[in-house]
């Protein structure tokens, strides 16, 4: 009792103390766990010395030792596109694991209003304190106002499930860092948000483990401004959304164009919003509602990064790529401008407009009085010069060409740091990473069984190796799955042009003659890359790593295979996440491998429209074990128990 007084005391005062520092101070605050308060991981030997990665090449010690024997050292410059992974870089990626954000505050609250509406920065700050110091996997946070959205009606008071996170002990959610500048309180996003998770048995953190509650559709569509979303919508034509009364802004060509109708667009996108199921999030501006599931970052050895596997060149085998992305489009839309045109058949200036003509801060509002057109107000509001959205960032070599290294078309750079420091860091943090040991036991006999199963069931046949993945992509028209998303980067398959990078000691901001270096690709099959950009194809999937299994229900890209501890009643999304129950990974792994179980989870699915709209299923990858194909119910067990103890093996093998 003693003891949660201090914590609720503490909560208060801390508190009292933000809503004070808001008219007195600036300051900028994320949590980031000491060592204590993580669950104990298991590590790949990733980080056991100073390795190197050569433009995706990872070179350990000893290999190194070999090229500076030779006389080859200079291979090992950076002006050569060599990354020293030390513990040093390892330690600034985890720092930016949690609190990297490259100033997405300001889309976040200022053009988003994703605290401007009613979830407010008070009201969350005020559930934390509730909690007394303990921790949650969902925060329930108060709205300040009444809403509608579609046929979804909230009170004011009201408390909604969140799926934010939050430690035990902890004053701010986690992956949710906050700042405060000249009087205004705003929120950005970094990894830990989608990529870490909370113990509910100890309030610790595993790092790498998907948020499988987070409920990102809804937090978005409850922002003031969530058009600024409207690209990962499902949007026919935005001709559809033009009125009488649009408002018009001058293109560069001096000519009108009118704007669509602000409340008509908005209400269209916060419906497909409300539509995500939980656990996902859409990374793909085709102007199609195709969320997907909120991948682990298990990372080692699990190239190529992506569900369609779109992250294939560049350093640590693409997973800068990868997180590049997450922190260009997918935390500021404006990013993606000078490329709507090609995308989305959209000019520049009403792509601008569009998204800034009912942003959250006056600001950064669009005034259609003014003579400037949107591109040049977005100069006017941008924190850093230059740069492609309002995200620090930088212009790649030959921008705005879209590459395989950057197909959304910036780096992502804190200025002031060499070029991708940041980015590069979360690589060679992430592929530290493994999932915890977790108390499921397994008998020697029965890990035997399973592993016998494995082999003669032909899951061996992709998911081989050390790292249980044959790192490739998979046709959909193959693995049978839903094929939207496996579709998501065709748009930008049809302009893709050679990768260029700057040499990853290059200053920011850029000085003059700044070295550049071509991001290798031949080692790339032509086939592979047409599947990841769905170039002349219908695209695929990656084949995806098999490790820390009991963390990452559901499954699939999409999430749809999910099943309770319920096996009867608990079915397909509807019967886990829409009614606030985890999916079970035992019951889930089964209805991946059992006919007869994942035909009830498909039904399940189906029987909600929404989630058809979103095209979430839970279909393909029919590769059955089960009676239908020869094997026994006791075979089945084995087979699951052994996909789920294979964290351990990877350590074993490491």
């Amino acid at each position: 009792m003693v003891q949660r007084f201090k914590v609720l005391y503490l909560g208060t005062a801390v508190v009292a103390f933000l809503l004070l520092a808001w008219t007195l101070i600036d300051f900028k605050y994320g949590y980031v766990p000491r060592e204590n308060q993580i669950v104990s991981q298991q590590k790949t030997n990733f980080q056991d010395d100073v390795d190197y990665d050569l433009m995706g090449v990872y070179l350990s010690p000893e290999e190194a030792a070999e090229l500076e024997n030779a006389g080859l050292g200079d291979m090992l410059s950076p002006e050569n596109g060599a990354i020293k992974i030390d513990k040093d870089l390892i330690e600034l990626g985890r720092e930016q694991f949690y609190k990297g954000t490259f100033k997405n505050e300001l889309f976040m609250t200022d053009i988003l209003g994703l605290l401007d509406g009613p979830l407010t920065f008070t009201n969350l700050l005020r559930a934390i304190v509730e909690l007394k110091g303990e921790s949650t996997t969902n925060l329930q946070v108060a709205l300040a106002e009444d809403v509608t959205i579609g046929q979804r009606h909230w009170k004011k008071g009201e408390k909604i499930d969140t799926g934010i996170d939050v430690a035990k002990g902890a004053v701010t959610p986690l992956g949710f860092p906050i700042s405060i500048e000249q009087g205004k309180v705003r929120v950005g996003i970094s990894c830990a948000a989608c990529h870490a998770t909370v113990d509910r048995e100890t309030g610790k953190i595993i790092e790498g483990v998907p948020n499988s509650d987070l409920d990102s559709g809804m937090l978005l569509a409850l922002a003031t401004n969530s058009t600024a979303y409207f690209p990962v919508a499902e949007i026919e034509s935005i001709q559809d959304y033009i009125t009488n009364s649009s408002k018009e802004i001058t293109n560069s060509k001096g000519e009108k164009e009118k704007l669509p109708d602000p409340r008509l667009l908005e209400k269209a996108v916060d419906q497909t919003l409300l539509k995500w199921p939980k656990g996902s999030f859409d990374v793909t501006a085709d102007a199609t509602a195709n969320p997907a599931q909120i991948p682990d970052v298990f990372t080692f050895g699990d190239h190529p990064y992506g569900w369609n596997g779109f992250a294939l060149v560049g350093p640590f085998k693409g997973l800068t790529t990868f997180n590049n992305k997450v922190h260009a489009f997918n935390s500021d839309s404006l990013s993606l401008a000078d490329h709507s045109q090609d995308l989305l058949n959209i000019s520049k200036e009403s792509y601008i407009g569009i998204i800034l003509q009912n942003a959250a801060d006056k600001g950064t509002r669009f005034p259609f009085s003014s003579t400037l057109t949107p591109s040049e107000f977005k100069q006017k509001i941008e924190r850093t010069p230059d740069t492609v959205g309002v995200n620090e960032s930088v212009k790649p070599p030959h921008y705005p060409n879209l590459t395989m290294f950057s197909p959304n078309g910036t780096t992502v750079s804190s200025i002031g740091s060499a070029i991708g420091l940041e980015n590069n860091a979360m690589s060679a943090f992430q592929n530290t990473l493994l999932p915890p040991v977790h108390s499921r036991q397994i008998s020697s006999e029965m890990r035997k069984m399973g592993r016998d199963v494995f082999e003669r069931g032909g899951c061996i046949q992709c998911h081989s190796g050390k790292y249980l993945t044959n790192n490739k992509i998979i046709p959909v028209q193959e693995v049978k799955t839903e094929d939207s998303r496996a579709k998501g980067s065709r748009l930008v398959g049809k302009v893709l042009k050679e990768s260029f990078m700057y040499a990853p000691n290059t200053p920011t901001p850029l000085p003059p003659n700044a070295r550049v270096l071509k991001v290798p690709e031949e080692h790339v099959d032509k086939e592979q890359r047409n599947l990841a950009y769905a170039i002349g194809t219908d695209g695929g999937y990656k084949v995806k790593g098999l490790i820390g299994l009991y963390w990452t229900a559901p499954y699939l890209h999409d999430g749809g295979v999910a099943v309770g501890k319920d096996l009867k009643n608990q079915l397909g999304v509807p019967g886990t996440s829409m009614n606030n129950i985890a999916a079970d990974p035992y019951n889930s792994l089964k209805a991946l491998v059992d006919h007869e179980l994942r035909v009830k989870v498909i039904k399940a699915n189906r029987s909600v429209p929404d989630l058809k709209d979103v095209h979430t299923e839970g279909v393909g990858h029919e590769f059955w074990v089960d009676e239908t194909t020869g094997f026994t119910e006791e075979e089945q067990n084995a087979l699951i128990e052994y996909l789920l103890s294979l964290e351990m093996e990877k350590k074993e093998d490491s």
